[in-house]
């Protein structure tokens, strides 16, 4: 016999399990997330430590991300990124499209510079790595593509940060300095001047001391009505190189970027449009 409803309270839904959309992608982000640039290829039993879920849950979800092809199984039953993401990831306009517009810029800037020559956007609190060129004598730098860099001490991370909304930018300079006890925060005055002199001269300077020292040189990447697309960046020796001569040929290659954002097709157009 049914039980009465008690007044007040919805009743009960028959045949139907309760909606679980939102968790399920919330664990499937959490088992990719697992992988990182140092743990490429991982087992159940790590996935199952590094995402904290149970075992049962984290085999059940990996089956069904090998299925879709997000994750691919290995012989030795070890768990990798699959190509699928990559393909899908590969739609990304603010990433490839910028990457695609930008590429024949870039290669003209490596060719000057043999050095670096990044591509980033803002992503949140941070700035994405997009495309990177780099010479093979050029000395390493810590970022690679689809890392994360801090907007507040790189090159294009000022040059992101410096073209955020106000209340954005505001945002994001008291979350830096409300890191935790024993992090090195910066000095928001400064910052704020920095910023400023960035947004008013069209490019920004930094000087990187770890793990070594190097210079950055960035400028902004604009689109239709200058809205900011993405930053353009070369990571250089400090000392073998002269910034200075190398602030106009940054900038130089940024505005023809920004020229061919600015003239392109709409992102949201067919792709015969676009041909």
């Amino acid at each position: 016999m049914a039980q009465a409803v008690p007044p007040g309270e919805p009743a009960p839904l028959r045949g139907r399990r309760p909606a679980q959309g939102d968790a399920v992608v919330d664990r499937a982000f959490t088992i990719l997330g697992a992988f990182d640039p140092t743990h490429r290829v991982l087992s159940l039993a790590e996935l199952t430590r590094r995402t904290g879920m149970p075992r049962s849950t984290t085999l059940r979800l990996a089956r069904k991300l090998v299925g879709t092809g997000a994750l691919e199984r290995r012989d030795d039953g070890r768990y990798a990124i699959g190509l699928r993401l990559l393909e899908i990831a590969s739609l990304a306009l603010r990433g490839h499209g910028l990457r695609a517009v930008a590429m024949p810029f870039m290669e003209d800037l490596f060719h000057i510079t043999r050095q670096h020559v990044l591509l980033a956007v803002r992503d949140g609190d941070e700035a994405l790595l997009v495309e990177r060129l780099s010479a093979h004598d050029a000395d390493p730098v810590l970022y690679r593509v689809g890392g994360r860099m801090p907007l507040h001490s790189t090159g294009a991370g000022l040059v992101l940060l410096a073209g955020a909304p106000p209340a954005e930018q505001e945002r994001i300079l008291q979350g830096i300095s409300a890191r935790p006890a024993g992090a090195q925060a910066p000095d928001l005055t400064e910052l704020r001047r920095t910023l400023a002199d960035v947004r008013r001269g069209g490019f920004a300077t930094v000087t990187l001391g770890t793990p070594w020292p190097r210079i950055s040189v960035a400028a902004p990447l604009l689109g239709p009505g200058d809205t900011l697309c993405g930053a353009l960046s070369v990571v250089l020796p400090s000392g073998t190189v002269d910034h200075r001569a190398m602030t106009p040929a940054v900038r130089t290659c940024a505005r023809a970027i920004s020229r061919e954002l600015s003239s392109g097709p709409r992102e949201d157009a067919p792709d015969h449009e676009r041909r």
